[in-house]
């Protein structure tokens, strides 16, 4: 992509370039560096201001943390003066099956449960943007079937972006993906003994 933002290629495969720019997009954050959620939750900005509703579900942060951009877009999303912004947390239970799913017991249940909420999300177009945050470890991990979510991501109908975050995300998720940022970490205050403070990490 150039910096004026005109395609290196133009491929030939019969769209306009309206219904081409309109296409939805699955896109990848992932690498070892901070800032990987954080561009994410930037990008559910950009789609809160342009009207979108917004899905965010966290797959592994726990229920205890209540980080920074949760409070900021859900205070946006209740504003109306964007799109809405609808929060669920594994961590937490998940919002819609309290207390039928504990993470902390079984969270390879809860994070089928998760990934089963999304599908029927997808297949309702119920959001314009789905933020599945961390997702990538339930998938490395194996809690999640690669093949089966990769294969609903890929056939999602409508016109919905998904960002999927996460450290070493899968090949076959990369290999579907039409956007992928790594984040590479060159220093970090954690190198040298420093905790995560307020405003910074959440």
């Amino acid at each position: 992509m150039s910096p004026q933002g005109v395609p290196s290629t133009v491929p030939d495969d019969g769209l306009t370039t309206r219904a081409r720019r309109g296409r939805p997009l699955l896109i990848v954050h992932t690498g070892d560096g901070k800032g990987k959620s954080t561009a994410a939750f930037g990008l559910a900005l950009r789609g809160w201001a342009q009207g979108w509703p917004i899905g965010v579900f966290q797959f592994v942060k726990s229920a205890k943390w209540r980080i920074g951009e949760e409070k900021a877009l859900e205070t946006l999303g209740e504003s109306g003066a964007g799109g809405t912004v609808t929060w669920h947390r594994m961590g937490a239970g998940w919002s819609w099956i309290q207390n039928r799913v504990d993470p902390a017991g079984d969270p390879a249940a809860a994070a089928a449960e998760g990934w089963a909420q999304i599908r029927r999300d997808l297949a309702a177009q119920t959001y314009r943007l789905y933020v599945l945050d961390e997702m990538t470890y339930p998938l490395r991990w194996g809690w999640l079937d690669l093949d089966e979510v990769v294969d609903t991501l890929r056939t999602r109908p409508g016109a919905q972006h998904v960002v999927i975050t996460g450290r070493a995300a899968p090949t076959p998720l990369l290999d579907a993906a039409d956007l992928i940022t790594e984040m590479t970490k060159v220093r970090h205050p954690m190198d040298a003994g420093q905790k995560g403070q307020k405003g910074i990490e959440w």
